[in-house]
């Protein structure tokens, strides 16, 4: 008797996550067809639907690929996985096949940060015979630039800064061809219908890439556009392009990346020529991200002192992108990379643009014609703690996404502070932080975050309903949030910054969370910097601070570090060694009270003993006195501790740290000053652990948090973790590790901040 067919055993398995612009579909496709297996994958809005016929075991095995053996880039999350009844039974069930994007409304949406050249793509490029060879805009479905040419969702070609490059017949079959790695690679293109180069400058230009490497061979200072903007290269052991490029920039003493050719297995057989990187900084170098890393330089390196006065680590990359593969390679010594700007401002994208506004800079421009539709600059990374964690976000890593403790009771977008600007994205569990925009006191800087904050929501969907910005009203961002009309939290900044610390390790209890930085505004107006905060998100607690300094010249003592050791030698009736000629005029203004500043802030104590140890009277970047500070300090054979500074109980219960005796101490030492660096390092770190002991020894206290920019020194913050480690009452130490514990991760903390404070009400 002939038996009826069973109708098929079908499932419906739903993928979120990062699945876009990552190669998913195609490998569903050859993953499902290896497998026998029958049905459609498609994109729904940020998510890949796969509906799949066949065995039962077959199925099974492929919901597990999907999941553990997907493509390098991506990171998919299983959301559902149903049986599913097709509506009738096909007579004859095609192949399993990939069906057209459905543009449905989704909260699920992954926008993919830029990647670097795959070993496919670089070996296509390397080879003679392949019709790619030497194209510098080569790349596939697993690499190449994604958010900087993203115009708006679903990421197809249409939406993105490649729609105006019809694609070549030969690239049209890769591009519709589901067995290729190019199938659906939106940026796909080659020499005949992709982006070109094009040389400015004075040598002729028939080979932009030979014009080039002749420009810099020849000691020119050559402006090239990369995937998220400009660099601004010379050669590095040239120190007359060093010197002319600080000049013009101007950049006096800002240490200057450095992009070193790939050599060796890992790449780094030439950087190691010249720095000394460890086993993680190494393998972070490679990362398919390819930030900027701080190495150490090793002791017989040749490179001039103007790439980083006075440090003893620079900034260093390895190529990302197929054209400083091909820069790089050929030029076979460190470049010069450089952010192709101007001083505070975004990293510049249009080549119109950049010639205009780089013209007193730049000799040459090696320009491109694919449109940057938002810049993205070099991330950087330095090891704190034993591992690599971030000073700034952008190409690469950002839109950097992370999950919430407290769901978003409504969509938030936060707008972070004043310098390192970066806003966040909030809505249901999710939290993204954007990439660096730069300093908003910048015309360039404010446009383009008033941008970012229209264009980030709109790339995934959402429409805020409700701001946080920081408590400051002289931000910019502050400013443009309470003109918008919408809803508005307003966060202290060092509540933002605990929040942020507290976030991102999902806290659990009452940390006491030590937020040390440069500035930021109290909740009573003063100037705060040097603070220890008892509590969670949403009830922050002020329990230590730094005793004031009374700064001449407020705002000046950032750049004139003099102003803060004068603060700090006046104070205690002493006089400042080696005063500038302006010091006698401002110490009469002290003495009287007028154009002072109080101040809490660390960061200005790291100033006022910079200048006391090394006499140095004036810095070109913020930081710059405590970089010094930290890189003579590691050169101390003397590795003692002087012990704690005092700390005094207020009868407002504020623990109070008295910087007097240090003053004493170095204004009368005799020590070498690499010396005094150390124990001034080492005393704050003794500082803050017996405050560590004195407030957590009831054992109510669950965690320890070190954040703020302070904690970017390194011999600082090992200092600390290494003495809290052997205290009677340690508690876990947190610092953060994938939010920079700078300004740059304020707007999370905003973010978390607000929605404590929505859940407590």
């Amino acid at each position: 008797m002939t038996q009826t067919p069973s109708p098929p055993y079908c499932r419906r398995i739903l993928i979120g996550g990062r699945v876009q612009g990552v190669g998913f579909r195609p490998f569903v496709w050859r993953s499902a067809n290896a497998l026998g297996l029958t049905g459609h994958v498609c994109n729904l809005g940020g998510e890949v639907e796969v509906v799949v016929c066949g065995r039962p075991a077959d199925i099974d095995a492929l919901a597990h690929t999907l999941i553990h053996a997907a493509p390098p880039l991506a990171r998919p999350q299983l959301l559902d996985d149903a049986p599913y009844a097709l509506p009738t039974r096909p007579a004859d069930a095609p192949p399993f096949h990939i069906l057209h994007s459905r543009a449905e409304a989704s909260r699920r949406i992954h926008i993919p940060p830029d990647q670097f050249a795959c070993d496919d793509c670089l070996a296509e490029i390397y080879d003679p015979h392949e019709r790619r060879h030497r194209y510098p805009f080569t790349n596939c479905t697993q690499c190449g630039p994604r958010y900087t040419l993203i115009a708006r969702m679903p990421y197809d070609r249409p939406h993105t800064a490649m729609a105006g490059f019809p694609l070549c017949p030969d690239c049209t079959r890769e591009y519709t061809d589901p067995s290729d790695r190019r199938f659906h690679a939106q940026p796909l293109a080659c020499p005949v219908c992709g982006p070109r180069l094009q040389f400015v400058g004075a040598a002729g230009a028939a080979d932009p890439l030979r014009a080039t490497l002749d420009a810099l061979h020849a000691g020119a200072i050559v402006a090239v556009k990369g995937i998220g903007g400009y660099h601004l290269m010379c050669a590095a052991h040239d120190t007359a392009a060093l010197a002319r490029l600080r000049e013009r920039k101007p950049r006096p003493s800002k240490p200057l990346a450095l992009l070193y050719p790939w050599r060796g297995d890992d790449g780094l057989g030439r950087l190691r020529q010249d720095l000394a990187p460890s086993p993680t900084e190494a393998a972070l170098l490679s990362d398919p991200m390819r930030p900027i890393v701080l190495c150490a330089k090793r002791p017989d390196h040749r490179l001039p002192e103007l790439i980083a006065p006075g440090l003893d680590e620079v900034g260093a990359l390895l190529p990302y992108s197929p054209l400083h593969h091909l820069l790089a390679d050929a030029f076979d010594a460190p470049l010069v990379a450089t952010s192709g700007n101007l001083g505070g401002e975004p990293v510049l994208t249009e080549n119109h643009e950049a010639q205009g506004r780089l013209a007193h800079i730049a000799d040459a421009w090696l320009h491109h014609d694919r449109p940057i539709l938002r810049p993205a600059d070099d991330p950087v990374y330095r090891t704190l703690g034993g591992r690599p964690r971030p000073l700034r976000l952008g190409r690469g890593n950002a839109p950097l996404e992370l999950r919430l403790a407290l769901r978003m009771t409504e969509p938030t977008l936060a707008v972070g502070g004043e310098m390192k600007g970066a806003i966040a994205l909030a809505w249901d569990d999710r939290a993204l932080l954007g990439p660096h925009i730069g300093e908003l006191h910048t015309p360039k800087g404010l446009a383009l975050f008033e941008r970012l904050c229209r264009e980030l929501p709109a790339l995934y969907g959402i429409v805020p309903t409700r701001l946080v910005c920081d408590r400051h009203p002289g931000y910019h961002a502050s400013r443009w949030a309470q003109a918008q009309g919408l809803p508005l939290v307003q966060v202290q900044h060092h509540a933002a910054h605990a929040s942020a610390l507290y976030g991102e390790h999902a806290g659990q209890g009452e940390w006491l969370v030590f937020t040390w930085d440069g500035v930021g505004l109290g909740e009573e107006g003063g100037l705060w910097g040097g603070e220890a905060l008892l509590g969670a998100p949403g009830h922050w607690r002020r329990v230590a601070t730094l005793r004031p300094l009374r700064l001449p010249g407020g705002d000046k003592a950032g750049r004139e570090p003099w102003r803060s050791a004068a603060a700090l030698c006046w104070a205690e009736g002493l006089g400042l060694p080696d005063a500038p000629p302006e010091g006698a005029l401002a110490s009469q203004a002290w003495q009287r009270g007028l154009n002072c500043t109080e101040s809490h802030a660390i960061g200005r104590l790291f100033d006022g003993v910079t200048t006391l140890i090394t006499g140095q009277q004036r810095v070109g970047y913020e930081g710059e006195a405590g970089l010094r500070l930290e890189a003579l300090a590691r050169r101390s054979a003397v590795r003692h501790a002087p012990g704690p500074l005092p700390w005094g109980l207020g009868a407002d219960g504020l623990w109070m740290l008295d910087w007097a005796p240090l003053v004493h101490r170095l204004v009368a030492s005799s020590d070498a000053p690499e010396v005094q660096a150390w124990h001034f390092h080492a005393t704050l770190a003794e500082s803050l652990v017996a405050l560590v002991e004195q407030l957590a020894s009831d054992g109510t206290i669950a965690a320890v948090g070190l954040t703020g920019g302070v904690f970017q020194n390194r011999l600082l913050t090992e200092l600390c973790l290494e003495r809290l480690a052997r205290v009677a009452c340690a508690r876990p130490t947190y610092l953060a590790n994938q939010v920079p514990c700078n300004d740059a991760g304020l707007a999370f903390g905003q973010l978390v901040e607000a929605q404590a404070r929505t859940a407590r009400s």
